[in-house]
């Protein structure tokens, strides 16, 4: 896959060569030497050229003197020199036709504040390379256990496997920490970015994806380098179907500074992040923990057909455990169903409370038969994910014969129903490596907690919803534009949103108070009346409600001519049954994004919204409202009427349109409220703010 450069210009050379490589050559000393040790000792079967301008051996190896001398093209290159050194070995292997090269050396952009040609030998790496990959710089490397190919300068706990997931990130340290994992994942690839200087954790993915070896891929994202290339990761992920999962950083404002100091890349708003993420078909998840056993998940299982979620165990407590940490997830313990009952009772006797958790109690504690019997009843009720909460004792000190038990009753359902299933160790230290790597050779999951086995299920029965739906359309991509912003009147605005559908009060402008009193008796009582040219209109006093005669607007038209550059006289609308905000903003990377949520005096709150990337659908639309705690009061909370749910995805689509009509010039979209009146009596947008960035 292409990757990114500096100034836009494109990687035309593929990958494949510099992360599967049949020849390495190793510049510098020390992490040059660690680099040729450590695929010695994995096996490493290509050739391994030391390059050095005064050693003549390096580990039983001839060393050459430059590029030149090398006996031909190296498919990959370690450069572990110093960063002015870095870019002149670059420009050679570039000459030479090199597969791509890994640039360890720091001091580049993500140094810019300590020095003050970071940023310009960061280009001039970059213009080096042309097109030949390059990884960094700032990074280690990457380490791939498939082949035995370590570009790794540093100590790892991986071992050579025939097939696994991959594992990308920007951070070094991070990659160390992931390598040295005892959960039982098979670790295939290990791949650092660094600055991304021109390759991007994207393209690094998509190139990964490729190898039929790997089998899903997991990101530890701190900032996007390039929307392009997420949107083929997401598509290329979904043709050959291996799930893609991130851990996106950068929620908290420190976590943001951190990513611009430590990697030169612009983190975006979280939620916009989430919204891009899931129109992608591309997995979320919160930790590194959750992470691993999420990628553990789909390693096995794949993506998931739905949430549904079946929990069994020995105990009360676990069962409450499981039943508690569902609450905040999309997971859903389904009840079970009519032909699961009675199975389950002659299985497990009379004081068993048949339900999902279950709690089967320890009357078939040790008994393989019954135990495979009651699993595989339940894992027959067409769950997504059928779990079995089990921690083991210390192997040092107790004997664990019957959870071995367990386990392979657990592997018998499994194969016996054709389910998804999972043992899930509440506490991570209760799970031993080798009963994780036995499970995991058996087509059973082994999780290390509760909360990371439910993220896990969540973010793959995501991808799985995901992939179950239609293609999403290519984002729009819009710059902005450079002119300075300026904002519309409320009139102004709501004209040209009901140019585009949407439904706004009739109203009339005028400039006195006389022609405002007119203008009521026009429209007919009652009326709002609303002073223009005031940016917040309540706090001014500027908005009176339910005016009802001529004398009324006149008062208090009078009352704020002090404030008001004109007046906005609108007729009054109904009493809604619940009042949306639909807001418009530009984020960094995704370019103009949809909010919508909770409107009125609940904005700040409910704090109860959902992002929608654009374009977007009337389903996607739908659901983002179905997914807010507003839409109680629109089903009809407690008795009360329910709202024109029909006519709110309408008023939102319209806005929709508008944004992207006005895309590279739109600055900020504000409708708030838009009244959702009951049902069959439609929407009304209360009132509306616009600014456009109008180009000089």
């Amino acid at each position: 896959m292409p990757g990114r450069a500096e100034g836009g210009k494109a990687v035309t050379r593929p990958l494949d060569r510099l992360i599967r490589p049949k020849s390495i050559a190793v510049f510098g000393g020390k992490e040059a030497r660690r680099v040729i040790y450590q695929c010695d000792k994995m096996g490493f079967s290509g050739e391994i050229w030391p390059v050095h301008p005064r050693e003549e051996e390096i580990l039983g190896r001839k060393c050459y003197r430059s590029v030149a001398d090398l006996p031909g093209a190296p498919d990959a290159s370690f450069v572990g020199v110093n960063r002015e050194l870095t870019i002149g070995i670059i420009r050679d292997l570039a000459a030479r036709r090199a597969g791509g090269a890994v640039c360890y050396a720091s001091g580049f952009r993500e140094a810019v504040s300590e020095l003050a040609d970071g940023d310009d030998l960061q280009k001039a790496l970059v213009a080096a390379a042309g097109s030949m990959p390059i990884l960094g710089p700032n990074c280690y490397g990457f380490i791939n256990m498939l082949d035995g190919a370590l570009l790794w300068p540093d100590q790892h706990g991986m071992l050579r496997i025939d097939k696994g997931v991959a594992v990308l990130t920007q951070s070094s340290n991070i990659a160390c920490n992931i390598s040295m994992q005892q959960r039982g994942l098979p670790l295939a690839y290990i791949l650092t970015a660094g600055n991304q200087a021109q390759t991007g954790l994207a393209d690094l993915a998509c190139a990964v994806l490729e190898d039929p070896r790997v089998t899903a891929v997991g990101l530890h994202i701190e900032g996007f380098d390039s929307l392009e290339a997420l949107e083929r990761l997401g598509q290329r992920a979904r043709d050959l179907k291996k799930p893609v999962v991130t851990l996106k950083v950068g929620k908290s404002e420190q976590a943001q500074l951190a990513t611009v100091s430590h990697t030169a890349s612009l983190a975006g708003n979280d939620a916009v992040s989430s919204a891009l993420l899931a129109r992608l078909g591309i997995g979320r998840v919160e930790t590194l923990p959750e992470l691993l056993e999420t990628l553990k998940l789909l390693h096995v299982a794949g993506p998931l057909p739905n949430h549904d979620i079946s929990s069994m165990s020995c105990s009360g407590g676990e069962a409450s455990l499981m039943a508690d940490a569902g609450v905040k997830r999309k997971v859903n313990y389904r009840a079970l169903e009519d032909f699961q009952r009675q199975p389950l009772r002659e299985t497990l006797g009379q004081m068993v409370t048949i339900s999902n958790p279950l709690d089967y109690h320890t009357f078939v504690w040790g008994n393989r038969e019954k135990q495979t019997a009651a699993f595989t009843t339940m894992m027959r009720g067409g769950y997504g994910l059928n779990l079995v909460v089990l921690d083991f004792p210390r192997l040092d000190r107790c004997d664990a014969a019957d959870w071995v038990t367990t386990c392979h009753a657990v592997i018998d359902a499994s194969k016996a129903a054709g389910a998804n299933a999972g043992i899930v160790a509440s506490m991570g230290e209760n799970m031993p490596e080798e009963t994780a790597e036995m499970l995991m050779r058996n087509g059973v999951v082994p999780f290390y907690g509760i909360e990371e086995a439910l993220a896990a299920a969540d973010a793959a029965a995501g991808i799985g919803e995901a992939w179950a739906g239609p293609q999403s359309r290519p984002l729009l991509k819009a710059p902005a534009g450079e002119g300075e912003p300026v904002t519309f009147t409320e009139h102004e605005a709501k004209q040209a949103l009901a140019a585009h559908g949407l439904p706004v009060p009739k109203g009339l402008v005028a400039e006195t108070a006389d022609t405002a009193a007119d203008a009521a008796e026009t429209l007919g009582f009652p009326v709002v009346l609303k002073g223009l040219g005031v940016a917040h209109k309540t706090e001014a006093g500027a908005v009176k409600l339910n005016l009802a005669s001529r004398e009324a607007v006149l008062e208090a038209a009078k009352a704020m001519a002090g404030v008001a550059s004109g007046f906005l006289i609108e007729k009054m609308v109904g009493k809604p049954v619940a009042e949306l905000i639909v807001g418009a903003m530009r984020d960094p990377v995704a370019g103009p994004v949809l909010t919508i949520g909770a409107g009125g005096i609940l904005v700040e709150l409910l704090e109860d919204s959902a992002i929608l990337t654009l374009p977007t659908s009337e389903t996607a639309i739908r659901d983002a409202i179905s997914g807010l705690k507003v839409a109680k009061l629109l089903g009809g909370y407690r008795g009360a009427p329910k709202g024109d749910i029909d006519a709110l995805v309408a008023a939102v689509a319209s806005a929709a349109s508008y944004v992207v009509s006005n895309a590279s010039i739109i600055e900020e979209l504000d409708i708030n409220p838009i009244m959702v009146l009951p049902e069959c009596d439609g929407v009304v947008a209360a009132d509306a703010l616009i600014r456009l960035r109008k180009n000089p």
